[in-house]
């Protein structure tokens, strides 16, 4: 789901603050202005707390623009996109690049420029405290002519917001730049890459290559694997299309593509979900925490049962005329069987929270699916078919009985859903369809 770089997993509520600093704002050449000397007001919103691994979402609000609207031309709706860069700083070092729609009313000559906000995403691959600065921006209007007015700050900026990364070591990437040190070497039996993983080793018995094949097993083309010996450890599924039934309030049907990984812990396995983008805007405006998705892996050949994995919602509020996408879903798999063992797409949830009413909507899997990946597993104490478990505890409780079978989960609880302001309305999209939540009957008595 967001560009599937890593699972944007739980994090503390969203961050803040206004930050106001003096800029100097150039006008296109075109228009024989002289540049503009102003203050920019920019409110960065992002989580105040995370995980090294996770992706988080960072807003920028334009509060108040260091330029104006010039006494030319009225600017019609829909004609200013703006763009800029933000300044990692702290445990990493880099550039975030923002960018806003192509989103605004009509701005009559003379007044304030209104900004759409601008989003970027950044991977959080090294522990400690993160800093966020705004820093230079650019205006573009599209009408009636293409132009640029750019605006850079003429002081030093104080950082806008702060998250604090736990977890283990690496680099941090923002807006598709790494940054940080990356060191690695070649060994004999693997290549250790950046945060000291090894993958591709050789051990007596086989040679693990991509695509190749293992010591008791085959990596299969398009991405199903079977076999698991010989060292391997990352099992990458394939994507599959998934026609999903829902309840209401939820929409009628849903189209997606649903992808499984897996990876090799001992004798379970961390599983991986991700479902494609979203590519529709919102119709209204959500707070963070108004949206959690979780789905049922169906465990099927020679183990039976589900394992429920879940993700955390959305970290950002989403905005009118934004895209939306569901987060990753992660869940641990511990087989009660051996041979070869099929995870299948199941049962999708997407819970929303209303102030203190909350949603469920399940939409189940219509027709047939198939699995998204073939794991060669060997039976484990308290797995799938001689059990239930639940966290990377493994200890014993109740499951969900799916396609016929116990069930082994083991997604992690990520919190209780932050409190939810009132809202209008807002679309999810999987894939090709759309979920569109509407002002519930049932909910009225909470406004």
């Amino acid at each position: 789901m967001l560009g599937g770089a890593g699972m944007l997993l739980a994090a503390s509520p969203a961050q803040a603050a206004d930050i106001s600093y003096r800029t100097e704002c150039i006008p296109p050449p075109i228009s024989g202005l002289p540049p503009v000397q102003g203050t920019t007001k920019v409110q960065l919103t992002a989580p105040a707390e995370a995980k090294v691994g996770d992706t988080v979402e960072v807003v920028w609000k334009t509060v108040e623009a260091a330029s104006r609207n010039p006494d030319v031309l009225d600017l019609e709706k829909d004609t200013v996109k703006p763009t800029g860069t933000i300044k990692v700083g702290g445990a990493a070092t880099g550039t975030l690049k923002m960018e806003g729609p192509r989103q605004n009313p009509p701005i009559p000559k003379s007044s304030a420029m209104v900004l759409p906000d601008m989003k970027g995403t950044l991977k959080l691959e090294k522990a400690g405290e993160i800093t966020l600065t705004p820093d230079a921006y650019n205006i573009n209007v599209s009408k009636p002519i293409s132009t640029d007015t750019k605006c850079t700050p003429k002081e030093t900026v104080q950082p806008g917001a702060t998250i604090k990364v736990t977890g283990g070591g690496g680099s941090t990437t923002a807006g598709g730049t790494t940054t940080g040190s990356t060191t690695g070497s070649t060994t004999a039996g693997g290549t250790t890459t950046a945060g000291g993983t090894t993958t591709g080793s050789t051990t007596a018995g086989g040679t693990t290559t991509a695509g190749g094949t293992t010591a008791g097993g085959t990596t299969a083309a398009g991405g199903t694997t079977s076999g698991s010996g010989g060292g391997q450890t990352d099992f990458p599924g394939k994507e599959v299309s998934v026609n999903f039934a829902c309840t209401s309030p939820g929409p009628a049907g849903i189209a997606s593509k649903v992808t499984i990984n897996a990876k090799k812990s001992g004798g379970s396995y961390a599983l991986t979900v991700k479902t494609a983008k979203g590519v529709m805007d919102s119709p209204a405006a959500l707070p963070a925490g108004a949206l959690k998705p979780s789905m049922d892996v169906v465990i099927g050949g020679a183990d039976k049962g589900s394992v429920k994995v879940t993700g955390p919602a959305n970290a950002a509020p989403l905005e009118q005329g934004k895209p939306v996408d569901l987060s990753d879903m992660t869940g641990t798999y511990k087989p009660g069987a051996s041979g070869k063992s099929t995870l299948s797409p199941g049962t999708l949830t997407i819970d929303v929270t209303l102030g203190s009413s909350k949603i469920n909507i399940p939409c189940k899997v219509k027709g047939s699916v198939t699995p998204s990946l073939e794991l060669d597993t060997t039976a484990q104490q308290g797995g799938a078919s001689g059990g239930t478990t639940t966290g990377s505890a493994g200890s014993t409780a109740g499951g969900t009985d799916s396609g016929g079978g116990l069930a082994a989960t083991g997604a992690e609880d990520n919190g209780t859903l932050r409190a939810l302001g009132l809202v209008a309305g807002t679309a999810i999209l999987l894939g090709g369809a759309v979920f569109t939540f509407t002002p519930w009957r049932r909910l009225r008595g909470t406004r």
